[in-house]
């Protein structure tokens, strides 16, 4: 994401709830603070219908996150 968004192309990370620390915790040894969206954890087991829901209840959240403009504090 740090390379992307260094082109100038909008990104967003995805992940579970379970990794919001570790995610924080990598944005700050990367010197980066990209967008985040987290769903709900676990998603290895879920089948197509449930990984369907998550997508669609984080969509909103994605595409908010990719036409935000950027911070110019760097802030997030």
């Amino acid at each position: 994401m740090v390379g992307l968004e260094g082109l100038g192309i909008p990104s967003v990370m995805v992940a579970s709830d379970q990794f919001t620390v570790a995610a924080d915790v990598q944005a700050r040894a990367l010197g980066a603070d990209p967008a985040r969206v987290f769903v709900a954890h676990p998603i290895q087991d879920r089948t197509d219908d449930e990984l369907r829901a998550l997508a669609d209840a984080a969509l909103t959240a994605l595409l908010a996150a990719l036409v935000a403009p950027p911070d110019p504090s760097g802030a997030g």
